[in-house]
């Protein structure tokens, strides 16, 4: 079934390995605070390094908000585990290897070599969603938009 996520929904829980293979759930990710789900196409293209490297160094300005980025695209644990790695990115990168999670948020391409759009999600404890970032050339708009979400629902 696929889906649209927008401002205001629900999401439901969900289960997805991580970049060391551990199962995440989308509630204990939650149980620190906010959640910035934000889907990319490609582990290691220039585009999607780009983003994950903005939100990598954004880190400090999340924890102030008290919340974590949360990467996620249709790429192997083993690839995931490589663009951590390599990039020392310091949040988790879910594999969607399926699309089952990239079809519920409705961010699947219909044809392409690189099956996720580019989309940010704001997800507050309760599973709200506070914000929705769709650019698929803005790198930088997904953190950046993000973090002034994540402020303007403190105050």
């Amino acid at each position: 079934m696929t889906g649209r996520v927008d401002v205001g929904d629900t999401v439901e829980d969900f289960a997805l390995p991580d970049e060391t293979g551990a199962e995440r759930h989308l509630s204990e990710l939650l149980g620190e605070g906010p959640v910035v789900l934000f889907f990319y196409p490609a582990a290691l293209s220039a585009g999607c390094t780009a983003e994950a490297c903005h939100f990598r160094d954004l880190a400090a300005e999340f924890t102030a908000a008290g919340a974590r980025p949360v990467g996620i695209s249709g790429d192997t644990v083993h690839r995931q585990q490589e663009f951590a790695g390599r990039h020392t990115l310091g949040y988790p990168l879910l594999s969607d290897a399926e699309g089952t999670i990239r079809e519920r948020f409705g961010v699947k391409r219909g044809f392409s070599l690189a099956p996720t759009k580019r989309a940010t999600f704001v997800i507050a404890q309760d599973r709200t969603v506070l914000e929705v970032v769709r650019s698929e050339l803005r790198m930088s708009a997904h953190a950046d938009r993000a973090i002034a979400a994540l402020h303007a629902h403190k105050s």
